[in-house]
């Protein structure tokens, strides 16, 4: 069977508004594509202009933020029949370049439904800094999320009430510690979007997405707006015993944080569709020390790339994202 033509600005266009629907840390969209229409590839890049050097040195959470992109490219490939056969880190002497996505068509193979059918939640996956509902999550649904974890290469635990507690620690000493070290929430400040520049902000978290401010329970909420004055947040009281899971990988580097990247968005994708709200924070594991004592106690063993807080709340709001023009050339 014959190639099918692309329609090359209208599809790769499509793809790349899907990809960039990614969540990134404070949402700094720290990706570039590159489609090269003879070959149809299309490149990803790390955008180190868009880096946060305090919070993230190793450009983890970048490389992290970039695999969900790469998953959703995925998911938004396969919505439109055709085949996304990705390479990580094609090109190892350039390590800004994370991934070639090959969108080949289906030519006799079967469409991969089982990613297609998460192109809906693309759209609909937002977090929700809200407080959400003393529920329990369904076991069918957590072993839903556990499976979409483990098709990406990682692994979604659902700590218990010890080890839950222990991660709530972490994060609360890594709270106490940029409220020591003024420089640490440079990069917060950097891509906190307040007042009229909230209404016109293209990417960084915006104030109308910051939720109310906590004023009792245990669900690890970062507070972007610190101690600047946001008006008409209000306080509230979040959940005492909140639902948190830790998204691991075997190893911790480049190519686990892009496999990470992928786990996290099916994870936050399939929870989407569950009616599910979710919230992410790596506030605790932006310090390789502290990562390490986020492990699972009983087998000591995986990288906790992430904390995922789920539950039944408010979905949040959309953030925003920079038009496709800003991020895509077509060569």
């Amino acid at each position: 069977m014959a190639s099918r033509q692309l329609d090359d600005e209208k599809t790769v266009t499509g793809l790349v508004a899907d990809a960039a629907a990614a969540p990134s840390m404070h949402n700094a969209q720290p990706w570039r594509f590159r489609y090269l229409t003879g070959e149809r590839v299309l490149l990803l890049r790390a955008d180190p202009e868009r880096a946060m050097p305090r919070s993230d040195p190793d450009n983890r959470a970048l490389h992290i933020g970039c695999g969900a992109a790469v998953f959703n490219l995925r998911v938004a490939a396969a919505h439109v029949d055709l085949v996304p056969e990705v390479r990580l880190l094609p090109e190892p002497q350039d390590p800004l370049l994370l991934a070639a996505v090959h969108l080949a068509d289906e030519a006799g193979r079967q469409r991969d439904e089982d990613l297609a059918r998460l192109h809906p939640a693309i759209r609909e996956r937002h977090t929700s800094r809200h407080p959400f509902a003393e529920k329990e999550v369904p076991e069918d649904v957590r072993a839903t999320l556990q499976d979409a974890a483990e098709r990406e290469g990682a692994v979604l635990l659902f700590p218990g009430a010890w080890h839950a507690e222990t991660v709530l620690d972490l994060i609360h000493d890594a709270e106490s510690r940029d409220t020591l070290d003024a420089e640490a929430s440079e990069d917060l400040v950097r891509w906190t979007r307040l007042g009229p520049e909230a209404d016109t902000a293209v990417d960084g978290v915006p104030e109308y997405a910051f939720g109310p401010r906590k004023r009792d329970g245990k669900a690890p909420v970062r507070d972007f707006a610190g101690r600047r004055p946001v008006a008409d947040r209000g306080t509230t009281t979040f959940e005492h015993t909140p639902h948190l899971a830790l998204l691991s990988t075997p190893g911790d580097g480049p190519a686990d944080w892009l496999r990470a990247g992928q786990a996290l968005e099916r994870v936050l994708l399939e929870a989407t569709l569950a009616d599910l709200a979710t919230s992410l924070t790596s506030h605790a594991l932006e310090d390789r020390a502290l990562r390490l004592l986020a492990r699972d106690p009983a087998s000591g063993t995986g990288q906790v790339q992430m904390v995922l807080r789920l539950g039944y709340g408010p979905k949040g709001p959309a953030t925003p994202r920079r038009p496709v023009r800003d991020v895509l050339e077509i060569v």
